[in-house]
Formats: C-alpha cells, structure tokens, sequence
C-alpha cells in the first residue's frame, strides 16, 4: 500500500491475484498428480483473496495501523482517526476519517463474524 497527494484517498490496494493464478495455472498445467491437490487448493484461495474489497482491505489496513500506535479503542473516534495519523503521517483529515470508516465497517463485520482477521492481510 502507498500514499498519494492530499486530494486522493491515500491508501492503494496492490492486487497480484491474477498474476498468481496464471502462475499456479501454469504450474497445475504440468504438475504431477500427487501436486495437483495442493495448487488446486492454492488457486482456490488466491480466488478467495482476490475477491475482498478493495474497502474492507483500506480498513484492515486501517485497523493494523491504529494497533501500531497501541490504539485498542473503536475505529470511528476523533482518537481513532488521531491514532492513525500518528502512524502515516502523510494522511489528510479527511482521508484518515474516510479510512476509519472502512475500519469500523470491518470491525463490525468482524464482530458479527461475517469478516476475516483484520491481520489477514
């Protein structure tokens, strides 16, 4: 994840799950049998990954940044969206509010198990 200017959101989710199929479909392609089992699985959960939102993965991000700082609180406070200044200080006001949002969109889902860690990725 990278930083831009003040006017854009700040936060860029990198996604290779592409890339990483091709390769694990190149792989299964002239794999014996006893490593096909394996990469099939490896392509069912880069499938899997590939398929979160750009928005809960700014919010995991969001979450793990705030944890930097020791910040434990919920994720939409004026200290929330202090902490995760404090941590990238290159964030906006607004983009720091923005990005709390999609952290407590990811910690609510996680509270009601409908999300994965927030460390996942």
């Amino acid at each position: 994840m990278t930083g831009f200017g003040k006017q854009n959101m700040a936060v860029l989710v990198l996604r290779e799950a592409d890339d990483i199929t091709t390769l694990l479909r190149q792989a299964l392609d002239t794999a014996p049998a006893e490593e096909r089992p394996g990469l099939e699985r490896a392509m069912a959960l880069t499938a899997e990954a590939g398929a979160v939102p750009d928005a809960e993965l700014r919010g995991r991000w969001a979450l793990r940044r705030m944890a930097s700082t020791g910040y434990e609180g919920p994720p939409r406070t004026v200290a929330a969206v202090k902490a995760l200044r404090t941590a990238e200080r290159g964030l906006s006001l607004l983009q720091a509010v923005n990005l709390s949002k999609d952290a407590e969109a990811v910690a609510t889902d996680t509270r009601d198990g409908r999300a994965a860690d927030p460390d996942a990725t």
